[in-house]
Protein backbone atom coordinates (compact mmCIF):
# COMPACT_ATOMS: atom_id res chain seq x y z
CA UNK A 1 0.00 0.00 0.00
CA UNK A 2 2.83 2.04 0.56
CA UNK A 3 4.10 2.83 -2.80
CA UNK A 4 -0.26 3.64 -4.17
CA UNK A 5 0.33 5.99 -1.22
CA UNK A 6 3.43 7.67 -2.42
CA UNK A 7 1.37 7.45 -6.33
CA UNK A 8 -1.38 9.63 -4.76
CA UNK A 9 1.20 12.16 -3.21
CA UNK A 10 3.23 12.14 -6.66
CA UNK A 11 -0.28 12.49 -8.67
CA UNK A 12 -1.41 15.31 -6.73
CA UNK A 13 1.55 17.46 -6.68
CA UNK A 14 2.22 17.29 -10.27
CA UNK A 15 -2.38 17.27 -11.68
CA UNK A 16 -4.42 20.22 -12.95
CA UNK A 17 -7.82 19.56 -13.59
CA UNK A 18 -8.71 19.72 -17.12
CA UNK A 19 -12.11 21.12 -18.55
CA UNK A 20 -11.50 23.82 -21.36
CA UNK A 21 -9.34 25.03 -23.62
CA UNK A 22 -7.85 27.49 -20.73
CA UNK A 23 -6.66 24.57 -18.58
CA UNK A 24 -4.14 24.38 -20.80
CA UNK A 25 -1.42 26.88 -19.85
CA UNK A 26 0.79 24.92 -18.09
CA UNK A 27 1.12 22.53 -20.83
CA UNK A 28 1.31 25.36 -23.44
CA UNK A 29 4.32 26.93 -21.31
CA UNK A 30 5.72 23.76 -21.20
CA UNK A 31 5.60 22.66 -24.94
CA UNK A 32 5.72 25.67 -26.80
CA UNK A 33 9.22 26.31 -26.81
CA UNK A 34 10.13 22.60 -28.05
CA UNK A 35 11.22 22.01 -31.57
CA UNK A 36 8.84 18.74 -31.92
CA UNK A 37 5.61 18.44 -29.83
CA UNK A 38 4.33 14.87 -30.11
CA UNK A 39 0.62 14.04 -29.36
CA UNK A 40 -0.73 10.46 -29.03
CA UNK A 41 -3.93 8.99 -28.09
CA UNK A 42 -4.83 5.56 -26.10
CA UNK A 43 -6.95 4.19 -29.20
CA UNK A 44 -7.66 5.22 -33.10
CA UNK A 45 -11.47 5.36 -32.08
CA UNK A 46 -12.05 7.73 -29.21
CA UNK A 47 -13.78 11.55 -29.28
CA UNK A 48 -11.83 12.83 -26.61
CA UNK A 49 -8.10 12.40 -27.71
CA UNK A 50 -8.72 13.78 -30.63
CA UNK A 51 -11.08 16.92 -29.39
CA UNK A 52 -7.95 17.32 -26.89
CA UNK A 53 -4.76 16.99 -28.98
CA UNK A 54 -6.98 19.58 -31.80
CA UNK A 55 -7.28 21.92 -29.04
CA UNK A 56 -3.55 21.64 -27.96
CA UNK A 57 -2.45 22.21 -31.38
CA UNK A 58 -4.68 25.25 -32.32
CA UNK A 59 -3.08 26.78 -29.21
CA UNK A 60 0.56 25.83 -29.98
CA UNK A 61 0.40 27.21 -33.53
CA UNK A 62 -1.67 30.39 -32.69
CA UNK A 63 0.30 31.40 -29.74
CA UNK A 64 3.67 29.60 -29.95
CA UNK A 65 4.14 29.65 -33.97
CA UNK A 66 4.38 26.06 -35.40
CA UNK A 67 4.75 25.81 -38.78
CA UNK A 68 2.82 22.19 -39.35
CA UNK A 69 1.15 19.25 -38.07
CA UNK A 70 2.19 15.69 -39.70
CA UNK A 71 0.32 12.74 -38.56
CA UNK A 72 0.07 9.03 -38.53
CA UNK A 73 -1.34 9.07 -42.14
CA UNK A 74 -0.53 7.95 -45.67
CA UNK A 75 1.45 10.86 -47.19
CA UNK A 76 -0.62 11.53 -50.63
CA UNK A 77 -4.06 11.42 -48.88
CA UNK A 78 -2.63 13.82 -46.02
CA UNK A 79 -0.93 15.81 -48.94
CA UNK A 80 -4.70 16.69 -50.26
CA UNK A 81 -5.50 18.21 -46.82
CA UNK A 82 -2.32 20.26 -47.14
CA UNK A 83 -3.43 21.44 -50.19
CA UNK A 84 -6.51 22.50 -48.59
CA UNK A 85 -5.84 23.86 -45.80
CA UNK A 86 -3.28 26.37 -47.43
CA UNK A 87 -5.91 26.82 -50.65
CA UNK A 88 -9.35 25.48 -49.71
CA UNK A 89 -10.54 27.91 -53.24
CA UNK A 90 -8.72 24.74 -55.02
CA UNK A 91 -11.43 22.82 -54.21
CA UNK A 92 -15.14 23.08 -55.31
CA UNK A 93 -17.80 24.45 -53.32
CA UNK A 94 -17.55 25.95 -49.65
CA UNK A 95 -15.12 25.75 -46.92
CA UNK A 96 -16.79 22.19 -45.42
CA UNK A 97 -17.42 20.84 -48.96
CA UNK A 98 -13.38 21.55 -49.98
CA UNK A 99 -12.70 19.77 -46.27
CA UNK A 100 -15.12 16.67 -46.98
CA UNK A 101 -13.36 16.10 -50.94
CA UNK A 102 -9.91 16.40 -49.17
CA UNK A 103 -10.93 13.72 -46.40
CA UNK A 104 -12.32 11.37 -49.03
CA UNK A 105 -8.76 11.21 -50.27
CA UNK A 106 -8.38 8.25 -46.86
CA UNK A 107 -9.31 5.63 -48.45
CA UNK A 108 -7.05 2.56 -47.13
CA UNK A 109 -8.58 0.90 -44.18
CA UNK A 110 -9.13 1.94 -41.42
CA UNK A 111 -10.59 4.92 -42.95
CA UNK A 112 -11.62 6.35 -40.10
CA UNK A 113 -8.24 7.21 -38.44
CA UNK A 114 -8.48 10.73 -40.37
CA UNK A 115 -11.67 11.03 -42.24
CA UNK A 116 -14.12 11.71 -39.11
CA UNK A 117 -16.17 14.89 -37.90
CA UNK A 118 -12.72 15.50 -35.46
CA UNK A 119 -10.79 16.09 -37.91
CA UNK A 120 -13.09 18.12 -40.25
CA UNK A 121 -13.50 20.42 -37.83
CA UNK A 122 -9.63 20.96 -36.98
CA UNK A 123 -8.58 21.02 -40.74
CA UNK A 124 -11.59 23.71 -41.16
CA UNK A 125 -10.46 26.15 -38.35
CA UNK A 126 -6.73 25.40 -40.09
CA UNK A 127 -7.73 26.63 -43.19
CA UNK A 128 -9.73 29.91 -41.70
CA UNK A 129 -6.13 30.52 -39.59
CA UNK A 130 -4.30 30.34 -42.62
CA UNK A 131 -6.04 32.99 -44.66
CA UNK A 132 -4.69 35.18 -42.38
CA UNK A 133 -1.51 34.31 -43.21
CA UNK A 134 1.07 34.82 -46.37
CA UNK A 135 1.64 31.89 -48.81
CA UNK A 136 5.10 31.30 -46.96
CA UNK A 137 3.56 31.17 -43.59
CA UNK A 138 0.34 29.07 -44.00
CA UNK A 139 0.81 26.23 -41.31
CA UNK A 140 0.91 22.82 -43.53
CA UNK A 141 -0.58 19.41 -42.58
CA UNK A 142 1.48 16.23 -43.73
CA UNK A 143 1.71 12.06 -43.53
CA UNK A 144 4.61 10.22 -41.78
CA UNK A 145 3.90 6.55 -43.10
CA UNK A 146 4.70 4.34 -44.99
CA UNK A 147 1.70 2.25 -46.24
CA UNK A 148 1.48 4.24 -50.20
CA UNK A 149 3.99 2.37 -52.50
CA UNK A 150 1.80 3.05 -55.58
CA UNK A 151 0.29 6.03 -54.77
CA UNK A 152 3.90 7.57 -54.15
CA UNK A 153 5.29 6.69 -57.22
CA UNK A 154 2.30 7.51 -59.03
CA UNK A 155 2.77 11.25 -57.50
CA UNK A 156 6.39 11.19 -58.78
CA UNK A 157 5.71 10.02 -62.53
CA UNK A 158 3.07 12.75 -62.68
CA UNK A 159 5.32 15.22 -61.24
CA UNK A 160 8.16 14.44 -64.04
CA UNK A 161 5.53 14.74 -66.65
CA UNK A 162 4.10 17.55 -66.09
CA UNK A 163 7.59 19.65 -64.79
CA UNK A 164 10.51 17.51 -66.85
CA UNK A 165 8.91 15.21 -69.34
CA UNK A 166 12.18 13.52 -70.40
CA UNK A 167 12.91 12.65 -66.95
CA UNK A 168 9.55 10.85 -66.29
CA UNK A 169 11.05 7.89 -68.05
CA UNK A 170 12.73 7.47 -64.94
CA UNK A 171 10.17 6.57 -62.98
CA UNK A 172 8.40 4.60 -65.40
CA UNK A 173 10.83 2.46 -65.70
CA UNK A 174 10.86 2.04 -61.72
CA UNK A 175 7.46 1.47 -61.81
CA UNK A 176 8.17 -1.62 -64.48
CA UNK A 177 10.74 -2.73 -62.03
CA UNK A 178 7.88 -3.42 -59.38
CA UNK A 179 5.45 -5.17 -61.38
CA UNK A 180 5.84 -7.84 -60.93
CA UNK A 181 4.06 -7.43 -57.42
CA UNK A 182 1.33 -5.97 -59.55
CA UNK A 183 0.07 -3.36 -57.34
CA UNK A 184 -1.58 -5.96 -54.56
CA UNK A 185 -0.40 -7.43 -50.87
CA UNK A 186 -0.07 -10.58 -52.40
CA UNK A 187 2.32 -12.24 -49.54
CA UNK A 188 3.86 -15.12 -51.77
CA UNK A 189 4.63 -12.20 -54.61
CA UNK A 190 6.04 -10.13 -52.33
CA UNK A 191 8.71 -12.31 -50.18
CA UNK A 192 9.97 -14.25 -53.24
CA UNK A 193 10.58 -11.38 -55.89
CA UNK A 194 14.09 -9.90 -55.68
CA UNK A 195 15.07 -6.52 -57.39
CA UNK A 196 17.29 -7.16 -59.93
CA UNK A 197 20.45 -5.02 -60.11
CA UNK A 198 19.41 -3.12 -63.63
CA UNK A 199 16.52 -2.51 -61.50
CA UNK A 200 18.09 -1.19 -58.02
CA UNK A 201 20.32 0.83 -60.48
CA UNK A 202 17.15 2.82 -62.16
CA UNK A 203 15.90 3.56 -58.78
CA UNK A 204 19.30 5.08 -57.57
CA UNK A 205 19.07 6.89 -60.75
CA UNK A 206 15.08 7.65 -59.70
CA UNK A 207 16.30 9.09 -56.64
CA UNK A 208 19.41 10.86 -58.14
CA UNK A 209 16.99 12.57 -60.36
CA UNK A 210 13.74 13.89 -57.79
CA UNK A 211 17.12 15.31 -55.65
CA UNK A 212 18.43 17.75 -58.64
CA UNK A 213 14.85 18.96 -59.90
CA UNK A 214 15.48 22.74 -60.83
CA UNK A 215 13.97 25.07 -58.09
CA UNK A 216 10.43 25.42 -57.86
CA UNK A 217 9.06 28.78 -59.59
CA UNK A 218 6.31 30.56 -60.14
CA UNK A 219 4.64 26.93 -61.93
CA UNK A 220 5.77 24.52 -59.26
CA UNK A 221 5.08 25.27 -55.87
CA UNK A 222 7.67 24.42 -53.05
CA UNK A 223 5.45 22.38 -51.63
CA UNK A 224 4.80 20.60 -55.09
CA UNK A 225 8.42 20.13 -55.54
CA UNK A 226 8.63 18.78 -51.94
CA UNK A 227 5.67 16.75 -52.12
CA UNK A 228 7.37 14.75 -55.44
CA UNK A 229 10.73 14.11 -53.72
CA UNK A 230 9.04 12.79 -50.40
CA UNK A 231 6.38 10.94 -52.80
CA UNK A 232 10.04 9.09 -54.50
CA UNK A 233 11.36 8.53 -50.90
CA UNK A 234 8.51 7.08 -49.68
CA UNK A 235 7.92 4.53 -52.97
CA UNK A 236 11.66 3.22 -52.33
CA UNK A 237 11.55 2.63 -48.56
CA UNK A 238 7.52 1.36 -49.07
CA UNK A 239 8.97 -1.43 -51.90
CA UNK A 240 11.74 -2.60 -48.98
CA UNK A 241 9.25 -2.06 -45.86
CA UNK A 242 6.31 -4.55 -47.52
CA UNK A 243 8.86 -7.35 -48.41
CA UNK A 244 10.24 -7.56 -44.77
CA UNK A 245 6.93 -7.04 -43.08
CA UNK A 246 5.01 -9.42 -44.96
CA UNK A 247 8.06 -11.98 -44.19
CA UNK A 248 7.21 -11.72 -40.51
CA UNK A 249 10.64 -9.88 -39.83
CA UNK A 250 11.03 -7.93 -36.46
CA UNK A 251 12.91 -5.12 -38.24
CA UNK A 252 9.96 -4.27 -39.79
CA UNK A 253 8.37 -2.15 -36.66
CA UNK A 254 11.73 -0.51 -36.55
CA UNK A 255 11.96 0.40 -40.36
CA UNK A 256 8.46 1.84 -40.01
CA UNK A 257 8.94 4.47 -37.17
CA UNK A 258 12.52 5.52 -38.83
CA UNK A 259 10.38 6.35 -41.73
CA UNK A 260 8.04 8.22 -40.18
CA UNK A 261 10.86 10.06 -37.63
CA UNK A 262 12.98 10.78 -41.12
CA UNK A 263 9.65 11.97 -42.49
CA UNK A 264 9.20 14.35 -39.09
CA UNK A 265 13.29 15.91 -39.60
CA UNK A 266 12.43 16.46 -43.27
CA UNK A 267 9.17 18.78 -43.27
CA UNK A 268 11.48 20.31 -40.09
CA UNK A 269 14.45 21.26 -42.32
CA UNK A 270 11.62 22.23 -45.50
CA UNK A 271 10.18 24.50 -43.13
CA UNK A 272 12.95 25.82 -41.34
CA UNK A 273 13.65 29.05 -43.74
CA UNK A 274 15.31 31.89 -42.01
CA UNK A 275 14.12 30.27 -38.83
CA UNK A 276 13.92 27.11 -36.42
CA UNK A 277 10.84 25.64 -37.18
CA UNK A 278 8.44 24.47 -35.08
CA UNK A 279 7.16 20.89 -35.83
CA UNK A 280 3.58 18.97 -33.81
CA UNK A 281 2.89 14.64 -34.11
CA UNK A 282 -0.09 13.45 -33.79
CA UNK A 283 0.07 9.55 -33.28
CA UNK A 284 -0.85 6.73 -31.01
CA UNK A 285 0.89 6.90 -27.88
CA UNK A 286 2.97 3.62 -29.07
CA UNK A 287 4.59 5.80 -31.55
CA UNK A 288 4.59 9.12 -29.27
CA UNK A 289 6.37 7.49 -26.28
CA UNK A 290 9.70 7.15 -25.62
CA UNK A 291 9.94 3.35 -26.29
CA UNK A 292 13.12 2.94 -23.72
CA UNK A 293 10.44 3.72 -20.99
CA UNK A 294 8.75 0.50 -22.19
CA UNK A 295 8.37 -3.34 -22.70
CA UNK A 296 9.41 -1.95 -26.27
CA UNK A 297 12.83 -1.68 -24.91
CA UNK A 298 13.49 -5.53 -24.41
CA UNK A 299 12.71 -5.96 -27.89
CA UNK A 300 14.95 -3.75 -29.21
CA UNK A 301 12.03 -1.70 -30.70
CA UNK A 302 12.10 1.98 -30.77
CA UNK A 303 9.77 4.93 -31.65
CA UNK A 304 9.11 8.23 -32.75
CA UNK A 305 9.54 9.73 -29.75
CA UNK A 306 12.76 8.16 -28.36
CA UNK A 307 14.25 9.12 -31.87
CA UNK A 308 13.03 12.66 -31.40
CA UNK A 309 14.61 12.76 -28.17
CA UNK A 310 17.63 11.05 -29.51
CA UNK A 311 17.91 13.84 -32.72
CA UNK A 312 16.91 16.97 -30.51
CA UNK A 313 17.97 16.36 -26.92
CA UNK A 314 15.05 16.06 -24.12
CA UNK A 315 14.68 20.07 -23.77
CA UNK A 316 13.54 20.69 -27.26
CA UNK A 317 11.61 17.28 -27.71
CA UNK A 318 7.83 17.12 -25.95
CA UNK A 319 5.94 13.93 -25.65
CA UNK A 320 1.98 13.96 -24.66
CA UNK A 321 0.27 10.66 -23.74
CA UNK A 322 -3.37 10.34 -23.18
CA UNK A 323 -5.45 7.23 -21.24
CA UNK A 324 -8.79 6.39 -20.21
CA UNK A 325 -10.56 3.99 -18.00
CA UNK A 326 -13.60 3.29 -19.62
CA UNK A 327 -16.30 4.19 -22.10
CA UNK A 328 -16.37 3.53 -26.28
CA UNK A 329 -14.06 3.24 -28.98
CA UNK A 330 -14.49 2.92 -32.77
CA UNK A 331 -12.60 -0.41 -33.62
CA UNK A 332 -12.54 -3.29 -35.91
CA UNK A 333 -12.88 -6.75 -35.06
CA UNK A 334 -10.40 -8.10 -37.73
CA UNK A 335 -7.89 -6.47 -40.39
CA UNK A 336 -10.08 -4.60 -42.97
CA UNK A 337 -13.09 -5.05 -41.52
CA UNK A 338 -15.94 -2.71 -41.11
CA UNK A 339 -15.76 -0.14 -37.74
CA UNK A 340 -17.84 -0.32 -34.85
CA UNK A 341 -18.59 0.91 -31.91
CA UNK A 342 -17.23 -1.22 -29.23
CA UNK A 343 -17.38 -1.19 -25.20
CA UNK A 344 -14.19 -0.12 -23.54
CA UNK A 345 -14.32 -2.11 -20.08
CA UNK A 346 -13.06 -0.47 -16.86
CA UNK A 347 -9.50 -0.81 -16.95
CA UNK A 348 -6.95 -3.93 -15.61
CA UNK A 349 -6.36 -3.62 -11.95
CA UNK A 350 -3.16 -2.34 -10.76
CA UNK A 351 -2.72 -0.44 -14.36
CA UNK A 352 -1.81 3.15 -14.59
CA UNK A 353 -5.81 3.81 -15.67
CA UNK A 354 -7.00 1.90 -12.84
CA UNK A 355 -4.48 4.38 -10.46
CA UNK A 356 -5.90 7.42 -11.73
CA UNK A 357 -9.54 6.24 -11.85
CA UNK A 358 -9.54 4.88 -7.70
CA UNK A 359 -7.62 8.07 -7.47
CA UNK A 360 -10.38 10.58 -9.11
CA UNK A 361 -12.79 9.88 -11.55
CA UNK A 362 -12.29 13.90 -12.43
CA UNK A 363 -10.27 14.50 -15.72
CA UNK A 364 -6.61 15.57 -14.94
CA UNK A 365 -3.53 16.72 -17.18
CA UNK A 366 0.20 16.00 -15.04
CA UNK A 367 3.71 17.87 -16.17
CA UNK A 368 6.20 15.58 -15.21
CA UNK A 369 8.83 17.60 -13.40
CA UNK A 370 12.17 17.76 -15.36
CA UNK A 371 13.86 15.71 -12.69
CA UNK A 372 11.93 12.90 -12.88
CA UNK A 373 13.21 11.22 -9.31
CA UNK A 374 10.85 14.04 -7.74
CA UNK A 375 7.82 11.88 -8.53
CA UNK A 376 10.02 8.36 -7.90
CA UNK A 377 6.56 6.58 -7.93
CA UNK A 378 5.74 7.15 -11.08
CA UNK A 379 8.76 5.26 -12.09
CA UNK A 380 7.65 1.98 -11.78
CA UNK A 381 6.20 -0.26 -14.25
CA UNK A 382 2.34 -0.34 -14.23
CA UNK A 383 0.28 -1.15 -17.33
CA UNK A 384 -0.83 0.77 -19.51
CA UNK A 385 -3.95 0.89 -21.80
CA UNK A 386 -3.03 0.72 -25.65
CA UNK A 387 -5.70 -0.04 -28.20
CA UNK A 388 -5.05 -0.52 -32.00
CA UNK A 389 -7.53 -0.45 -35.05
CA UNK A 390 -8.16 -3.76 -34.75
CA UNK A 391 -9.52 -4.77 -30.91
CA UNK A 392 -11.02 -7.40 -29.21
CA UNK A 393 -12.82 -5.90 -26.01
CA UNK A 394 -13.16 -9.54 -24.74
CA UNK A 395 -9.26 -10.06 -24.90
CA UNK A 396 -8.55 -6.90 -22.25
CA UNK A 397 -5.18 -8.07 -20.96
CA UNK A 398 -3.59 -8.05 -24.37
CA UNK A 399 -4.77 -4.44 -24.61
CA UNK A 400 -1.52 -3.02 -22.15
CA UNK A 401 2.05 -2.41 -22.18
CA UNK A 402 3.90 -2.47 -19.65
CA UNK A 403 5.69 1.72 -18.85
CA UNK A 404 7.37 3.95 -16.45
CA UNK A 405 4.83 6.80 -16.99
CA UNK A 406 6.70 9.13 -16.13
CA UNK A 407 9.67 8.47 -18.51
CA UNK A 408 7.68 7.47 -21.21
CA UNK A 409 6.06 11.04 -21.38
CA UNK A 410 6.78 14.60 -20.61
CA UNK A 411 3.07 15.27 -20.27
CA UNK A 412 -0.08 12.77 -19.70
CA UNK A 413 -3.98 13.82 -19.81
CA UNK A 414 -6.28 11.37 -18.24
CA UNK A 415 -9.57 10.93 -19.33
CA UNK A 416 -11.54 8.63 -17.14
CA UNK A 417 -14.63 8.06 -19.61
CA UNK A 418 -14.56 8.46 -23.38
CA UNK A 419 -16.78 7.76 -26.16
CA UNK A 420 -16.26 7.08 -29.93
CA UNK A 421 -14.67 8.89 -32.37
CA UNK A 422 -17.45 10.00 -35.38
CA UNK A 423 -16.32 8.49 -38.49
CA UNK A 424 -17.03 9.05 -41.90
CA UNK A 425 -18.78 6.20 -44.36
CA UNK A 426 -16.40 5.34 -46.99
CA UNK A 427 -15.48 2.70 -48.12
CA UNK A 428 -11.99 1.21 -48.79
CA UNK A 429 -10.63 1.27 -51.82
CA UNK A 430 -6.62 1.26 -51.86
CA UNK A 431 -4.47 -1.44 -53.11
CA UNK A 432 -2.21 -0.79 -50.52
CA UNK A 433 -1.90 -2.68 -47.46
CA UNK A 434 -3.93 -1.61 -44.73
CA UNK A 435 -2.47 1.04 -42.83
CA UNK A 436 -1.06 0.44 -39.15
CA UNK A 437 -1.00 -3.28 -40.32
CA UNK A 438 0.36 -5.77 -38.83
CA UNK A 439 1.28 -3.99 -35.80
CA UNK A 440 -2.76 -2.16 -35.18
CA UNK A 441 -0.94 0.49 -34.03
Amino acid sequence: MGIFFDMVDDIEAISYPIESKSDLDPLIDQAGGKRAVLIGGATHGTNEFYTWRAKITQRLIEEKGFSFVAVEGNWPACYQINRYVKSPASFEGSLEDGALQALNSFNSWPTWLWANNEVLGFIEWLAEYNQELPDGKKVGFFGLDIYSLWESLNAAVKYLEDTIPEAADVARQVYRCFKPQQQDIDKHKWITARLSEPCKKEIAKFLSTLNHLPPAGKEISMDDKFNAEQSALIAVSAEHYYRIMLRGDPDAWNLREEHMANTFFSLREFHSRGFEAKGIIWAHNIHVGDARASEMAKRNEFSIGQLARDRFGDLETYLIGFGTYQGDVIAADDWEAPSKKMPLPPAVYESWEHVFHGLSQNDRMLIFPPNREKVSSLLTINGHRAIGAVYDPDAEFSNYVQVALANLYDSFLFINKTSTLSPFNIKPKSKEPPQTFPFAA
